[in-house]
Order: C-alpha cells, then sequence, then structure tokens
C-alpha cells in the first residue's frame, strides 16, 4: 500500500517532474524515502543550504520553462526557501515547494521546529495548502502543480512527517473524494488579444516616426518575431537585463540594456521616440522610461495586471509574445524613413567604441570591466551565463557580449545577492553537456561558496568569474 510520500512523489512524475532541489531532514523522511525507491526515475539533487535549493528551483524554472521543485524540513529548514521563492514569484517563475512539519497532533503546540510554515509562505504564493492525510496529497499536490504553471508563481505544500508515512489503506476518504477525480496535466491554450486591440496597436505604430522598443524576459521565445517587428518599425530595441539574451548583444537593432546597467544610445532612444512598444517587460525603474506624455505606448504581456503597470499605454494586448507579435507584423507598415534606427545605430557603434577602449586598459590593480570582456569573449557558444547580483551584475550586463545561443540569468526584480551560484548549477543540471559560465561578487559567493562543492558533486563543468568589491572606497578590482 502506497503512502503519502509515495502518492506525492507519483503525482509529481505524473506532472513531468524530473528534478528536486532540497537538503534531507527529519522532518522530510518519509518523502526522502519515496525518492530514493524512485532514484532511477527522478532525481534528487542534495544542496548545501536550503536557500539555494529554491534559487535552483527558481532559475530551472527559468531555464527551462518547466515546474521548478524545491525540498526542505520543518522549521528553519522551509523558512530558509523564502528569498529564492520571492525571487520566483517577483520574476513569475513556477515552482513548488515542498515543507515537512512536525507530527500532525503537535502542531501549534510549541514543540521542536513548530513554524506553520503556510502561514510563513501566505505572501510568497499563489497556491498554499497543508496535507491532512494520504488521501488527500493527491488532490492537493496536482493543484499545487497546476496553480504554479497556470499563474507563473509559487506553490507551497506543507505535510507532517508522520502523515508522509502514512499508508492510503489507513486515510478514511470522504465519500466525495472519489480515487482518481484529478487530471494529473495541465492544460494551456492559445493566447491572443482581441482584434479590436491589435487594429489599434498597428494603427498608433503606423502614425509614428520615431518607435522604440523595450524588450524584456517575455520576448526570450520571439526573436524572429521581434527582429521583424523592429525592421518593419525602424525601430531600436532596447533590452532589459532578464531580456539580454533576447538579441545578441552586437545585433544592429539593438542598443542593448536600459538603466543603471544599460547603455546611453538606450537612454536616448527612450528620451526622443514618439511611441513605445513593450514587449513581456516590466522594467521596474520608471524613470527611465519616457516621460508620461512624451510617447504613445503600447504594451504586450501575457497577463493583463501588468499591462500599464509602468508606462500609461493606449493599448494593451494580453497575449503570448510571438503569436501576438506575428498578428501585429501583419498589421504593420514598413517604415520608409529609417533616421531613427540609423541614428541609434551610430550612437551604439561610437557607444562599444568607448567601452573598448575602457576594458583595453591595463592598471594595476586589474580593472573589472578588463577582466570581464575578456572572460566573455572566452565563453564558448550555446554557454549558459548566470549572474549575481550587485557590482558584477554591471560587468555581466555591460561587458560581456551574448552571442546567438547564449543563455542569460540572474535574480530581477528582487537583485538578491547569492543567487548566481545556484543559478549556475541549475543551468548545469537543467542542460547537461552545455558549457555553464557565472559571474559572481566575492560577498554574494561567500554566502553560498558551499554549494561549490555541490557543482563538483554532480560534474557540473562550472567556470566563475569573481569580482573582488572594496566598497571603502567605492571601486572594485578583480584577482
Amino acid at each position: 500500500m502506497p503512502t503519502a510520500a509515495d502518492i506525492l512523489i507519483e503525482t509529481l512524475m505524473d506532472w513531468q517532474v524530473e528534478v528536486i532541489f532540497g537538503l534531507p531532514g527529519d522532518g522530510i523522511n518519509g518523502i526522502m524515502e519515496a525518492l530514493r525507491t524512485r532514484q532511477g526515475r527522478i532525481r534528487f539533487i542534495q544542496v548545501r543550504h536550503e536557500e539555494s535549493a529554491a534559487f535552483m528551483a527558481c532559475a530551472y524554472a527559468k531555464w527551462t520553462g518547466k515546474l521548478g521543485v524545491c525540498l526542505a524540513t520543518s522549521g528553519p529548514g522551509g523558512a530558509h526557501l523564502l528569498a529564492g521563492l520571492y525571487d520566483a514569484k517577483l520574476d513569475q517563475a513556477p515552482v513548488l515547494a515542498i515543507t515537512g512539519t512536525q507530527y500532525h497532533d503537535l502542531i501549534e503546540t510549541y514543540t521542536q521546529q513548530d513554524v506553520d510554515l503556510t502561514r510563513v509562505f501566505n505572501d510568497v504564493t499563489v497556491f498554499n495548502g497543508h496535507v491532512t492525510d494520504a488521501a488527500h496529497v493527491e488532490n492537493l499536490a496536482s493543484l499545487a502543480c497546476r496553480s504554479a504553471l497556470s499563474k507563473h508563481g509559487v506553490a507551497h505544500l506543507a505535510i507532517a512527517n508522520d502523515t508522509q508515512e502514512q499508508a492510503l489503506g489507513e486515510a478514511k476518504r470522504s465519500k466525495r473524494n472519489r480515487p482518481g477525480h484529478v487530471p494529473n496535466r495541465w492544460f494551456e491554450g492559445r493566447r491572443i488579444p482581441a482584434e479590436a486591440e491589435l487594429e489599434s496597436a498597428a494603427q498608433l505604430l503606423n502614425g509614428c516616426n520615431k518607435v522604440a522598443i523595450l524588450a524584456g524576459r517575455g520576448a526570450l521565445g520571439a526573436r524572429a518575431e521581434l527582429e521583424r517587428t523592429a525592421e518593419l518599425l525602424g525601430a531600436p530595441v532596447v533590452k532589459a537585463l532578464l531580456g539580454k539574451a533576447v538579441l545578441p548583444d552586437d545585433h544592429p537593432l539593438t542598443t542593448g540594456g536600459i538603466g543603471l546597467l544599460g547603455t546611453l544610445p538606450s537612454q536616448t532612444v527612450m528620451e526622443r521616440c514618439e511611441a513605445l512598444l513593450i514587449i513581456g517587460s516590466t522594467f521596474p525603474y520608471i524613470e527611465y522610461y519616457p516621460q508620461p506624455g512624451q510617447a504613445r505606448g503600447v504594451q504586450i504581456d501575457r497577463d493583463g495586471e501588468r499591462i500599464g503597470l509602468r508606462y500609461p499605454v493606449e493599448v494593451g494586448l494580453v497575449g503570448d509574445a510571438a503569436e501576438t507579435l506575428r498578428l501585429l507584423n501583419a498589421r504593420l507598415v514598413q517604415k520608409q524613413d529609417r533616421t531613427f534606427l540609423k541614428q541609434a545605430q551610430i550612437e551604439m557603434a561610437r557607444w562599444r567604441d568607448m567601452l573598448a577602449s575602457a576594458e583595453s586598459e591595463a592598471q594595476v590593480p586589474l580593472k573589472p570591466q578588463m577582466v570581464a570582456r575578456a572572460f566573455g569573449r572566452h565563453i564558448p557558444d550555446g554557454a549558459v551565463i548566470a549572474s549575481d547580483s550587485g557590482q558584477n551584475t554591471e560587468l555581466a550586463a555591460r561587458h560581456v557580449d551574448l552571442r546567438e545561443g547564449h543563455a542569460f540569468g540572474v535574480s530581477g526584480a528582487l537583485a538578491s545577492m547569492a543567487c548566481g551560484l545556484p543559478y549556475a548549477i541549475a543551468a548545469g543540471i537543467a542542460f547537461p553537456g552545455r558549457p555553464v559560465c557565472a559571474i559572481v561578487g566575492d560577498g554574494g559567493f561567500a554566502m553560498q561558496l558551499g554549494e561549490f562543492s555541490t557543482a563538483v558533486r554532480y560534474n557540473i563543468p562550472l567556470k566563475v568569474l569573481v569580482s573582488r568589491t572594496i566598497c571603502s572606497t567605492r571601486s572594485a578590482g578583480c584577482r
């Protein structure tokens, strides 16, 4: 007779979960045993700190588009997941967190590690449930997976350590809880905007001469469509950091990043444009957008709640980026005047020359810009690149050029330190055989230094550039 933990892991496998990141503890012994007996069908990646497990689950979801799963024991083990889970929440990554609790009949009695993690996780989750018995687990686990994937957020399941070991035959199933009444699969339909909104967007964009595009992570799967849009509109593409890989950094249609980690040509484009098309981005620094009233706006996002979040757009297109751009492109008219784009390209060439000059200055100690550029030149084709948060992020954003086939990831809206190494390890787990590189600061690296042994344990071919930041002098050097 299967136990509640057996049913939980079997349900996750039905949902095509292949990897779980976590750290064992006596509050999850039943789940660990269920994983041990299925180790040929589902992998458990043992980390050195639960925070890393959550960061890895978040990164895995970002890298693959699949559900990321992390596992932690009761009390402090589960609490340690929070930073990585907030990373997933703010960057809309589908993640399932599973935590143990103490014995079901001792909860809320001040027993050992008696922390109500469902209350702790209430703000970070789109679904938050406590498994009551073995007859309850499949229903709840299935809904948790469906919620995380459908709402692009964090789901949480808590299950007491004795409940994990309860056999299904020992559970008292209600007459309404019929076995097998939930399908363990996710249903996703085609998301396209209304025809009237598409026509309005096309009319607006066709009627403006100086159009700029701001592309974020939501545009990553729409490169061909984005290129076509930019060509039709004669529009330079400004990239939010999470959208750094949407076009290669040396692509003639892009002016690179925006904001503190961006380029002067990108800011000039924002200051001069007459219309702004935002694709899959809610870049948070509003001061770098055009001034309200300066430019008309169109925004594409799969989540209607996020349209108009940063800029007062006139038209919102709720739909997937690639499909929506294909429909929009069919309504756009090729602009004959390419002056706005050509001027941006001239300014971008000057900017790259300026960077090249700064990156070639040999000084003692070595300037990090020079080291980052050299590191970037040696990154192999097809590599996955992760960055941490801090001054090292600027090195990755400005001084490492992504080429076609590269992927890039970082803690975006949360901007948490200590994410870089876990992100890189998750990439190695997600894409066996692909080169993996990380650019981190000494502070973030030290926070999760133990995970270097995780990379060694799982034979991840990891290349790490560590930047030493000297905060007292507001400068940085590399060693």
